[in-house]
């Protein structure tokens, strides 16, 4: 079970996210999130997490912005994946291939299937992201995705699930949906953009512990 932790502002999160066991570190480039941050800063937090040693994948988050300045902030701050978000055409998706995979946020069955004829997968997972449905929000909103939904995709795709993930609740989304890894950003904050340490690791261990629980040959070969 990977597990991303989304909307990270600082070094000090970073670490602490990455100590606890987080598979892909999250970062946000849309100007109106509370957890945005420039270029700048994200460059000088993935060199902090060079400098300690941390080998760990990183995803910068973009809504509606174009492929040549994603490309951009990808290599001025050596991140490995974008997350599109926004509302963006699938030819930006195709211009930037295996680079990129794209967050789907469709609230009934038909938009979802009209999202994925339209969307192509990466070959690498994860294939999408799987958020809540909030009119005229890109995410991190707190909300529930629809499991259900989120389920019958999963039996097709690796999908990242996210939308009002929290150790209370991880291990209920992961038995029901079964995803490729969890998405947290809200869930494991003290207040806006500001990660609580105890928090990453409770919901890191609970999702590891209910993988295990659905995944028993797996646990006994570590």
């Amino acid at each position: 079970m990977k597990v991303k932790i989304c909307g990270l502002t600082s070094l000090e999160d970073a670490l602490q996210a990455a100590d606890a066991g987080a598979d892909l570190l999250g970062f946000n480039f849309y100007p109106p999130s509370p957890r945005y941050l420039t270029a700048n800063q994200c460059s000088s937090i993935i060199t902090g997490l060079q400098e300690h040693g941390v080998q760990i994948t990183t995803v910068g988050i973009f809504v509606n912005t174009s492929p040549r300045e994603i490309a951009r902030v990808l290599d001025g701050c050596g991140l490995d994946l974008a997350q599109l978000s926004g509302d963006e055409p699938p030819e930006d998706l195709q211009a930037l291939g295996e680079r990129a995979f794209k967050a789907l946020r469709s609230g009934k069955a038909r938009d979802l299937q009209e999202s994925l004829h339209h969307y192509r997968s990466r070959k690498n997972p994860p294939a999408y992201l799987v958020d809540a449905y909030l009119a005229g929000e890109y995410g991190g909103t707190g909300q529930t995705a629809d499991w259900r939904l989120a389920r019958n995709l999963s039996k097709e795709q690796p999908i990242l699930l996210a939308g009002g993930l929290t150790p209370a609740n991880v291990q209920r989304a992961i038995a029901q949906v079964q995803p490729w890894g969890v998405d947290v950003a809200s869930g494991v904050e003290t207040s806006r953009g500001r990660k609580d340490a105890q928090k990453i690791r409770a919901f890191i261990h609970a999702a590891r512990q209910q993988d295990d629980a659905l995944n028993p040959a797996q646990e006994s070969k570590r």
